[in-house]
């Protein structure tokens, strides 16, 4: 296959479903980050559903880890580990699920993964989410780049969620294809780290292209980012609207470098990537529960966004 068909490829995937199905997988507001990539689709004529998982950042929900669904009010359940999230979808203490501001920004319900599972009925519920939707291509996207994380990068905070959804992705009866946009806009990975992690993929005959971000498109993320809180995926529409430099996120305490990769929606194989980048993924892939893949990053010297919630709240009262 030429270079330049194999370009088209995730492009052409878009244009030919009936509607797909975009999934931030990183959690917290990488909801925004698949509603760009929702509307890169809906720029090729093909409708798009958003989504994200049960789990928010800790000023939001001080509660380790991802919600499960029976902790949850509010929401339409559709399997044992999917819901669909309305504008008044709520967790324990009543916080909103940056879904249900998605919700309300849009007008329509949302998708919420419940990433507890074992990684095999992630993917059942990601199918029967497909299916209710009438959806017939899913997008996994996570904003910043960790999802093709090695394991070893010395900024890498937050891996298990987007291990445990690529993994999901890659086992769904539903046409699968990963998503990657704010490259480094996390303050995780570097720009230079992600670029490199691409090219891997690329060499396994994983690139599938990017997605073309219109002006209209950009629009309509900055309107969102109005009621759904979120700074990597901020960082992202600056990067795609040309800016370049240095952004701090988080208080202050983490340095973003905006470069033009960030700006980008680049798509990959999800097979090509755990087969060759996304060695998380690869090592998560038939794990019976998050715990279970939380302690095989473990087994790989990997500490995770769950150990780092964990301590916290061991820690808060002392």
């Amino acid at each position: 296959m030429s270079a330049a068909r194999q370009r088209r490829r995730a492009r052409e995937r878009l244009a030919a479903a009936r509607r797909a199905l975009i999934l931030g997988i990183g959690g917290g507001g990488d909801v925004v980050g698949a509603l760009a990539a929702a509307e890169a689709a809906r720029a090729l004529g093909t409708d798009a559903v958003v989504g994200g998982i049960t789990w928010e950042r800790r000023p939001v929900d001080p509660i380790p880890g991802p919600r499960r669904l029976d902790e949850i009010t509010g929401a339409e359940r559709i399997h044992e580990v999917v819901a669909l999230a309305g504008p008044d979808t709520r967790g324990p203490g009543g916080f909103a699920f940056c879904e249900a501001d998605m919700a309300r920004f849009l007008g329509e319900p949302t998708v919420l993964v419940d990433p507890n599972a074992a990684v095999a009925t992630i993917a059942e519920g990601i199918d029967a989410a497909a299916e209710r939707l009438g959806c017939d291509l899913v997008g996994v996207l996570d904003v910043g780049g960790d999802v093709l994380a090695h394991g070893d990068e010395p900024g890498l905070a937050s891996p298990l969620a987007d291990a445990v959804l690529l993994a999901a992705a890659s086992r769904t009866r539903t046409e699968a294809i990963g998503l990657l946009f704010g490259a480094g806009c996390d303050s995780e990975l570097r720009p230079e780290e992600v670029a490199e992690r691409l090219a891997e993929v690329a060499e396994a005959g994983g690139d599938l292209g990017e997605l073309e971000l219109t002006p209209a498109a950009l629009d309509r993320v900055e309107a969102a980012l109005k009621m759904v809180t979120t700074e990597a995926s901020a960082m992202a529409v600056r990067c795609a609207r040309g800016e370049t430099g240095t952004a701090t996120i988080r208080g202050g305490r983490r340095t973003v470098r905006l470069t033009p990769l960030g700006g980008k929606v680049v798509a990959f194989d999800c097979e090509a990537a755990i087969g060759s980048a996304a060695r998380l993924a690869r090592a998560v892939r038939d794990a019976g529960s998050l715990d279970e893949a939380n302690e095989i990053l473990h087994g790989l010297g990997v500490r995770t966004e769950l150990d780092l919630e964990r301590d916290w709240a061991a820690n808060r009262h002392l």
